[in-house]
């Protein structure tokens, strides 16, 4: 701020004392300009601070929460896949562990073999039977597929069940199926019980194998040359 002094206002430049004839002391002053002024330092400004409301803390608030559920979300998922594929890798080697436990080719039953391939009364056995009680367990002979099971003309039921070499395992005269058309089976897995039905003579298991062009083929020595040879001493 500027104050003008009043015009013709002095001020003291500088004082002297002097002694006149009279011995009179005397002070003299020096007259300052009319446009002398003073100015005074400009008042603090205030700065503007911006104001935040409450409202948009509870806001950043919400923000923050739902980001760190969603990276909890996203650990939980990604924990639950590894998890997931942890398992899935142990029943993958399981399965392989027991597959590599389990023969390749099985007898498909217990029981007494009681005839075998061949001319019998007149006309050609096509395959071996096993003789056991009914209601005695059927096994796939080797891993495939279901491609028939249900009434067939002479056998009372069966089951066809195409082979892992691409042949055709028939088991005839059986009880009950327990397979459905393609089911995939293991060697070992029982597919069917043992009856009475048919052209039978008495509770048995009748087995064929037939080649992939429908020829009969020996199931003894078929069998025998994957390691698995007829029961000795039963049957002729």
């Amino acid at each position: 701020m500027v104050i003008p002094l009043a015009a013709g206002a002095l001020a003291v430049a500088g004082a002297a004392i002097t002694s006149g004839a009279t011995g009179e002391a005397r002070a003299e002053v020096t007259p300052v300009s009319a446009d002398t002024s003073i100015t005074l330092a400009a008042a603090p400004q205030i700065l503007p601070v911006p104001r935040t409301e409450l409202t948009d803390y509870a806001v950043a608030l919400s923000r923050a929460t739902e980001r760190e559920d969603e990276r909890l979300a996203r650990a939980k998922a990604e924990a639950e896949r590894l998890a997931r594929e942890a398992a899935d890798q142990a029943a993958r080697q399981a399965a392989a562990e027991e597959a590599a436990r389990r023969p390749a080719v099985v007898f498909p039953a217990d029981g007494t073999f009681t005839s075998g391939f061949g001319p019998r009364w007149g006309t050609n056995h096509n395959g071996i039977d096993i003789a056991n009680s009914i209601g005695t367990p059927i096994k796939a002979v080797t891993n495939g597929t279901v491609i028939e099971t249900g009434p067939a003309s002479g056998f009372g039921l069966w089951v066809r069940i195409r082979q892992d070499d691409g042949t055709i395992g028939v088991y005839g005269h059986i009880d009950q199926s327990l397979v459905s058309v393609g089911r995939q089976v293991r060697a070992g897995d029982q597919i069917a019980t043992m009856g009475n039905r048919g052209q039978s003579t008495g509770p048995h298991l009748h087995y064929e194998v037939w080649a992939a062009n429908g020829t009969k083929m020996d199931p003894a020595g078929w069998l025998a040359a994957r390691g698995v040879p007829v029961p000795q001493g039963q049957g002729s």
